[in-house]
């Protein structure tokens, strides 16, 4: 079986969050929900499957709640009236702790995992195609929600495009060869969609822009630490990176590198024990001068979940930190193409990496 995306991901999504499935259910698709849920004296949060944006008709409603020793809620809602319960009277989820929830479509009923674990199945009450809206709100904070339909298609990369939940601020491009400094520049209307390759096996897409070589595919559900990919091509002027993951409560530092060959291009090093993110560039084997200067304060925190976009251009890289522009960081390597890996090592738990 492949996996062919019909949209997303999403990356750090506000909660509530709301999106119209394309093309609605369909038997075959997995919804796919990673993240943390947040301590409260009522935690609990509910994922519902339904028709338009009202809740007046829901075929799935999945409600986990941590009261009375915690246990999970599911149900269905037509027409506004609510049918009975389905307790499942066991709790999954932790405060505080990352999660991955997924919802599989199948032709009787709803298969639920959380954390890789068959949790439930939910049989349906309504006709699933009647569903063309995934809603999701309570106390947690989501890192990542996706849509994967299984299909008979070949295993090949595929690409599609990713929608941040806040258009992604840059400062405006720099005229001549002198660059501006870094500044905030009205984000378009809307959300920006980059081409992204999704980590998993996927449908026939094409090859990547300006490159001939095939993107590397690699399990979404596996980023052993430290990580290290390949970047097709290397880079080249609008080339992105995405990196997202959680940084560990107790966490000291970790970092993200691109390399050329045993050269580090570019060296991004989050160090909370200082207080600072150090960049630099190392070439053989010598570190060059650090760059340490933010508009703010350390913009990463122990225990959250973070988005890092990494934008390649002519003169330099752009990082964005979910959403707001960061810094930019000029070429010290300048064989662009070269610099073709991508490492990350340290504290921090990967969720979603696209080269």
């Amino acid at each position: 079986m492949a996996f062919r995306s019909p949209q997303g991901p999403y990356l750090n999504p506000a909660v509530p969050f709301s999106t119209s499935i394309q093309g609605g259910l369909q038997e075959g698709l997995q919804i796919i929900i990673q993240g943390t849920v947040l301590h409260s004296a009522a935690s609990r949060f509910a994922v519902n499957l339904q028709t338009g944006f009202s809740e007046n008709d829901i075929a799935f409603h999945f409600n986990p709640r941590f009261q009375e020793g915690g246990y999970v809620v599911c149900n269905t809602k037509q027409k506004g009236c609510w049918g009975p319960e389905e307790r499942k009277m066991q709790m999954p989820f932790q405060n505080g702790v990352p999660f991955e929830l997924r919802i599989l479509v199948q032709r009787s009923d709803f298969k639920v995992t959380v954390n890789k674990n068959v949790f439930l199945h939910y049989e349906h009450r309504v006709p699933f195609h009647l569903v063309d809206t995934l809603s999701i709100n309570g106390t947690l904070m989501l890192s990542y929600v996706n849509f994967q339909n299984f299909s008979a298609a070949p295993i090949q990369p595929f690409f599609s495009t990713t929608h941040f939940s806040q258009p992604v601020r840059f400062p405006r491009k720099p005229k001549g060869h002198k660059p501006n400094p870094p500044g905030m520049w009205p984000a378009q209307q809307a959300p920006i969609a980059q081409t992204v390759i999704h980590t998993v096996h996927s449908a026939p897409g094409q090859m990547f822009p300006n490159s001939g070589i095939p993107p590397m595919v690699y399990p979404s559900s596996a980023y052993p630490m430290p990580f290290f990919t390949s970047i097709p091509g290397g880079l080249y002027p609008s080339k992105s990176i995405i990196v997202s993951g959680t940084v560990l409560p107790n966490a000291k530092r970790f970092h993200i590198n691109l390399r050329s060959g045993s050269d580090i291009a570019f060296h991004l090093n989050p160090r909370f024990d200082e207080n600072a993110v150090v960049r630099n560039t190392q070439v053989r084997g010598s570190w060059g001068s650090e760059e340490r200067s933010l508009p703010r304060k350390m913009p990463f925190n122990r225990g959250q979940s973070f988005s890092l976009w990494i934008l390649c251009e002519g003169h330099c890289l752009k990082v964005a930190l979910d959403g707001q522009h960061l810094f930019e960081y000029g070429h010290r390597l300048k064989n662009l193409p070269a610099i073709n890996s991508l490492e990350v090592a340290g504290d921090v738990r990967l969720t979603h990496v696209q080269t």
